[in-house]
């Protein structure tokens, strides 16, 4: 008979990004929690980059950390070169991204979690779950270990039946050095779940030693970095170590080629569908075939070590293949790799059987989040991890759960997208994906969110307070700049200089911070008046910049704001999940079927799911006596 180990209100299985920060959310909301996972060594390990954030991938960042969340933290305070990208764009396009170093990263979430009232750990396989009528009861483990808990939440990552590929040579694992998790899929599809394949890659690690340096493009930092948290815990990095830019070329894409034919992605043998967004060097050749070269970054794995990661060469080609290939980029003559590049298939499960709470539809206080719901990426998965840990807590007090709309936040596009949209391929943030982008800056994450991790508890008393205190302090810089003036004799002379209309007589200053060439920096420079404001009342530059894009872009963040409302009225008219929609011959067939598979809990989310037209949603307007 299995050992019964313990009983808990909520248990994590998996103790990666998702399920690191499931665990610690959980348990900092006052749940007995119980990370379980089979690499203690390995938590919220770097599988693959070792960076955090990008392109709205770092929106979703800081808003974690907004809500209370680990990731920013930790991520800043184990930068090593830190940017702020599309600065050249609009603020809502501006997105932080880190270098991090990869080992550091994963013992600051051990020494973290560990720490953490009211979450305990044990190091094995989960490859049963213990379930109860529709409802989950607890896991069984692969050394015979049973826990109960009132709540579980899968985070198995790329580990469900994980195989790895290198060439014709495969072999079961999560990722390299780590064994398959089977059973649970089996179990799962038994119980009701639908079942998918997905597949990822990574590239070679190289060995610096064997780099010639001085032959490639540097990449540095931000001469001036700043950080993912809002908390002031952390500070930007010192001493960024630089990143590389290299090159393909035709010669290297004809060596390539060579390995076509034992390539397991187009032989047949890998069956699970990729990142469209995220490509292997293979893929790349195969859909650009015109392009002669491709760039590629090399990547610093951390400050003590020579590991170096090449971003954007992700290949399952045979190994040597790989390493000729290798050896014809400027500057890797020498090079010696630590290990190949492989490609790994995975099990997940379409994320329309979730709730938007990530609870599943099918069995009652069971969770999924992360990879095991088709997304990729660390932060992706973080998000739904926090929200997952937010949600179990909060199913199990009996209290209503949270859940973010899409005006609110990136994450609330993430999570609607999959349980409304579902997923035929890896799924990655992009700013693109999100109809409100004015409203959803990186900049005014804590603005958005910080409200519910104090509501919560996940912020503490102190950071509330500086929260407030940027808060009031780019109210009141506003409310000042559109009371104070500047004279033509302080600002004229750099009005000239840059081509700008000179005043002819005072103007406020706000006015002119709506100028393209003016910025705050500029007007502190030149108006006495505001130095002495912002000196007296310790205006921080992050108060400030949120002043100025908010004085700079109001009437697009209005114009947004109106639209978010007017459509928040469909998001107000709620359905019953039970409803026969079969029933309602004025629908199309396809919105029948799609509005009875999904089950929608408003109009708003109706009107979201593909297949259901503008033509359904009146219907179902109509019916429901709107």
């Amino acid at each position: 008979m299995p050992d019964m180990v313990g009983n808990y209100d909520i248990i994590v299985v998996g103790g990666g990004h998702a399920g690191c920060e499931a665990a610690a959310a959980a348990a900092r909301l006052g749940s007995k929690t119980l990370l379980v996972t089979s690499d203690m060594t390995k938590f919220a390990n770097m599988s693959c980059n070792p960076a955090v954030g990008g392109v709205a991938k770092g929106q979703i960042v800081r808003e974690i950390d907004a809500l209370g969340g680990w990731m920013g933290i930790i991520t800043d305070r184990s930068t090593i070169q830190f940017r702020m990208l599309n600065r050249s764009k609009g603020p809502a396009m501006w997105s932080p991204r880190a270098q991090c170093d990869k080992a550091m990263f994963s013992a600051l979430w051990r020494r973290t979690l560990e720490n953490t009232p009211n979450l305990y750990h044990w190091q094995d396989t989960v490859n049963q779950l213990l379930v109860s009528g529709n409802s989950v009861t607890g896991i069984r483990t692969v050394m015979g270990a049973e826990f109960t808990a009132r709540a579980v939440i899968l985070t198995n990552g790329t580990f469900l039946n994980g195989l790895m590929h290198v060439g014709k040579s495969s072999a079961p694992g999560g990722r390299a050095g780590d064994g398959a998790v089977a059973g649970l899929t089996a179990q799962l599809v038994s119980l009701g779940f639908e079942a998918g394949r997905m597949k990822t890659g990574t590239p070679a690690r190289l060995d610096g030693r064997t780099i010639d340096f001085s032959l490639l493009e540097p990449q540095p930092g931000d001469n001036h970095p700043a950080k993912f948290s809002f908390s002031a815990a952390t500070h930007p990095v010192d001493n960024q170590l630089p990143c590389y830019l290299v090159y393909t070329d035709a010669g290297i894409h004809d060596i390539l080629r060579t390995g076509f034919g034992d390539s397991p992605l187009f032989d047949g043998t890998i069956k699970g569908v990729g990142p469209r967004y995220c490509p292997s060097i293979e893929d790349k050749l195969r859909t650009f075939a015109d392009k002669e070269s491709h760039q590629l970054f090399l990547e610093p794995e951390g400050r003590d070590t020579n590991e170096y990661y090449l971003n954007g060469f992700s290949s399952s080609l045979p190994l040597d293949v790989q390493l000729k290939a290798l050896r014809k980029i400027k500057g890797f003559a020498n090079l010696h790799i630590y290990r190949p590049g492989y490609a790994i298939e995975y099990d997940y499960f379409p994320p329309i059987q979730l709730r938007h709470t990530l609870e599943t539809k099918l069995i009652e206080n069971l969770y999924f989040a992360g990879q095991i719901n088709g997304t990729t990426g660390y932060e992706e998965a973080d998000a739904q991890g926090l929200m997952a840990g937010i949600n179990a807590h909060l199913k199990i007090s009996e209290k209503d759960g949270f859940i973010l709309r899409r005006d609110e936040a990136y994450i609330g596009v993430l999570i609607d997208d999959l349980v409304t949209k579902g997923v035929d391929e890896p799924y990655r943030m992009f700013t693109s994906r999100a109809e409100y982008r004015i409203l959803l800056r990186q900049d005014n994450a804590d603005l958005r969110l910080t409200p519910y991790g104090i509501e919560f508890g996940l912020i503490d008393e102190k950071r509330a307070e500086k929260f407030n205190e940027k808060k009031s302090s780019s109210e009141s810089l506003i409310k000042f700049l559109r009371k104070e003036s500047i004279t033509p004799e302080e600002i004229n002379g750099y009005l000239f200089s840059v081509e700008s209309t000179p005043l002819p007589q005072k103007r406020k200053l706000y006015d002119l911070l709506l100028r393209n060439e003016i910025t705050i920096d500029i007007l502190r420079k030149y108006s006495e008046v505001l130095r002495n404001y912002i000196s007296d009342y310790k205006i921080g530059d992050e108060a400030a910049e949120e002043a100025e894009i908010q004085i700079k872009y109001k009437g697009y963040i209005e114009r947004e704001k109106h639209v978010a409302e007017k459509l928040r009225r469909l998001e107000n008219i709620r359905l019953n999940p039970d409803f026969n929609y079969k029933s309602l011959s004025s629908l199309t067939i396809e919105a029948r079927q799609k509005l009875s598979n999904i089950r929608p809990t408003t109009i708003g989310q109706a009107s979201r799911i593909p297949g259901v037209s503008p033509a359904d949603i009146n219907v179902l307007l109509i019916f429901f006596g709107r």
